[in-house]
């Protein structure tokens, strides 16, 4: 069988996805690289452990590892972008906003475009959340720009117009069948 082109596998993406914007499947895989330091290193380890105790519901131990590898590693935005999704869970939303911020401001200092992504994909939930719809969808464009699905499916909800174009397409298809 033969492959697809970008632009055939785009258009084949918007009929079978209607309710999602055109996707641009040439962007590249997101990835963060920043220098492995001991401290780095250390910090990483924190975030992981983190992680995994958030993953299970340990909320506050979660934070308290986040907290030491924060201690360790001030400066890396992961760790910030991590932290807001614990506090998250903790419904702990105004230090989530400040953290999530925060790692923007780090990651966009360091080009960590994967922490970058994420960071906004999450403010733009905390803002949807306090029904700021219009910074929402700023930080869900900027993530969908650099190729977020979940950040464009967004867009789309909080566009009602897209929406109403997406519904009619999805019958004018559904007619055809």
């Amino acid at each position: 069988m033969e492959q697809l082109s970008s632009r055939d596998s785009a258009i084949l993406n918007c009929v079978f996805n209607p309710h999602l914007p055109l996707d641009d499947t040439d962007k590249p895989e997101l990835k963060d690289e920043e220098e492995l330091t001991p401290e780095i290193l250390r910090a990483k380890t924190l975030e992981k452990q983190a992680i995994i105790s958030a993953e299970q519901g340990y909320f506050q131990k979660a934070e308290d590892l986040i907290n030491e590898a924060i201690n360790i590693a001030p400066n890396k935005a992961s760790l910030y972008n991590n932290r807001g999704h614990i506090f998250q869970f903790q419904r702990k939303f105004e230090e989530a906003m400040v953290d999530v911020t925060k790692a923007i401001v780090l990651a966009q200092d360091t080009d960590l475009r994967k922490t970058l992504c994420q960071a906004h994909v999450q403010r733009g939930v905390l803002h949807r959340r306090n029904d700021d719809l219009d910074s929402a969808r700023e930080d869900f464009r900027i993530a969908a720009d650099m190729g977020d699905i979940f950040a464009k499916n967004q867009i789309v909800e909080l566009n009602p117009y897209a929406a109403l174009c997406n519904q009619m397409l999805r019958q004018v298809t559904q007619t055809w069948n």
